[in-house]
């Protein structure tokens, strides 16, 4: 019930119509562990269709290591970035809910309000 309120309050919540509308032939999951470092594979990581980032890695500084293409960012309310110039606008943010307290944080996030 408290999801489905908290979505009533979104203007849309389904995949944006670019994303939907991609056939996802080459897809890559990029963690943030830093096993990357290093590895010089950003060029061919940029030539998936579709790049999921997880948590808020940084991008910014290791392109040579982990490309600078991003689709989709998934992280859990505490990791999200804090600051709205941190989310790029050609990507997707997906918030990962599972405790209580996570659909407090996004219902204060869609209405502004402190937590």
């Amino acid at each position: 019930d408290k999801l489905q309120s908290i979505l009533e309050l979104l203007p849309e919540h389904d995949l944006p119509e670019d994303l939907k509308s991609k056939h996802c032939k080459r897809c890559v999951v990029i963690g943030s562990g830093g096993i990357l470092h290093g590895s010089e594979l950003g060029h061919l990581l940029n030539q998936f269709d579709i790049v999921i980032r997880l948590n808020d890695a940084p991008v910014q500084g290791y392109t040579d290591h982990v490309g600078n293409k991003t689709t989709i960012r998934m992280t859990y309310p505490e990791g999200a970035p804090l600051s709205e110039h941190e989310y790029h606008p050609a990507s997707l943010f997906v918030a990962v809910l599972f405790k209580s307290v996570d659909f407090n944080w996004l219902q204060a996030m869609i209405k502004n309000e402190s937590l």
